[in-house]
């Protein structure tokens, strides 16, 4: 037995989960760690009953059967709600003449769900890309060939190549600072910024596209200096990605508001603080949506966000800029009510 060789007190302190499968296939041993995975009790069971998933099934039998003395396979589980993915290493192990498969667990979901993301990252990148530049090519070969000598064809086209390029440069520019706040976003800003001051400047900036799309701006609590340990620019394009939203999905001649508020202590942030909000009055949205809308390319309505010039990267930007500052990002909504989009801040 394995107990008698003191071998069971030194596996169950090992730092992950960890079973003892015996030659005739009954589980000899599972530490604490193993019986929060698999369940307790599971002691004396056969190994099938456990482990019912073929990869690690066929290596417990291969490394028994004397195949293979030690291989790799992956589990998977589910735990709180969560598909979890542990890489298995299945092992030969003797002990005073008894042969154990020793199958050891290591939890690499956050690993696999890098790799996932990275992929996905990809995969969107390269779909928002192909459309305009599938468009742009389209047309330059149409301008070499048919369209050559048509004037009317050729400004109509020029316009629509000109948009699409600013299309695939809006995306670039906003990849570029998604990854430029990514690698920052551990380093927490040193600099004093005053929050009022550059919620000014940005609706200032803002204001020809206010009057083109014939909405309303007014400012509430924005009269004196608010200062907070920040980064200029960072904020000026946190507060520009949120107003420029406001503006061009509120719809036409809708209102909207930006409010600064302090408090004396926020629990959010854990101390004084201030709190920027973008309100609109336009259409709104249904609160489903609002944990993904910080997803990079998720999107509510995506031909509608196209249309506007939308990247579907502004609010991811927005929430790790946020992060980076050790703040808070909200996000309410209601249909037909309008949005609410609040950015608190700790205080200097």
């Amino acid at each position: 037995m394995v107990a008698e060789n003191g071998l069971e007190a030194v596996l169950d302190v090992v730092p992950m989960p960890m079973v003892l499968i015996r030659n005739d296939q009954r589980i000899e041993f599972a530490n604490g760690l193993a019986g929060d995975l698999l369940g307790t009790g599971i002691e004396g069971r056969h190994y099938t009953v456990v482990l019912r998933q073929p990869a690690i099934s066929d290596g417990i039998e291969s490394v028994l059967s004397g195949k293979t003395a030690k291989l790799n396979c992956t589990y998977i589980a589910t735990e709180a709600m969560r598909e979890a993915t542990y890489r298995v290493t299945v092992a030969r192990l003797e002990v005073n003449g008894q042969v154990y498969a020793a199958a050891t667990f290591v939890d690499a979901t956050d690993m696999y769900e890098a790799g996932q993301i990275r992929r996905d990252f990809v995969a969107n990148v390269s779909h928002e890309l192909r459309t305009p530049l599938t468009a742009l090519i389209g047309f330059i070969e149409t301008l070499k060939d048919a369209a050559r000598d048509d004037t009317t064809a050729r400004e109509r086209f020029l316009e629509v190549m000109d948009a699409e390029a600013n299309r695939m440069n809006r995306l670039v520019s906003d990849l570029l600072s998604l990854s430029r706040v990514e690698s920052e976003q551990r380093m927490r800003p040193t600099d004093v910024s005053d929050v009022a001051g550059i919620l000014m400047s940005v609706i200032s900036s803002l204001q020809p596209l206010a009057d083109e799309n014939g909405v309303e701006i007014a400012v509430v609590g924005a009269d004196a200096p608010v200062k907070v340990f920040g980064d200029d620019d960072q904020l000026a394009q946190v507060f520009s990605n949120l107003i420029e939203n406001a503006l061009k999905y509120g719809g036409r001649g809708s209102h909207v508001e930006a409010t600064l508020e302090q408090r004396a202590y926020d629990p959010n942030v854990r101390g004084p603080s201030a709190t920027v909000t973008i309100a609109d009055d336009g259409d709104g949205f249904d609160p489903i949506h609002i944990p993904r809308l910080t997803e990079r390319f998720y999107r509510i309505d995506t031909h509608r966000s196209r249309e506007l010039g939308g990247t579907g990267l502004g609010l991811a930007i927005v929430k790790h800029i946020v992060t980076r500052h050790r703040g808070r990002f909200r996000i309410e909504s209601t249909p037909k009510e309008g949005s609410r989009f609040s950015v608190t801040l700790p205080l200097e």
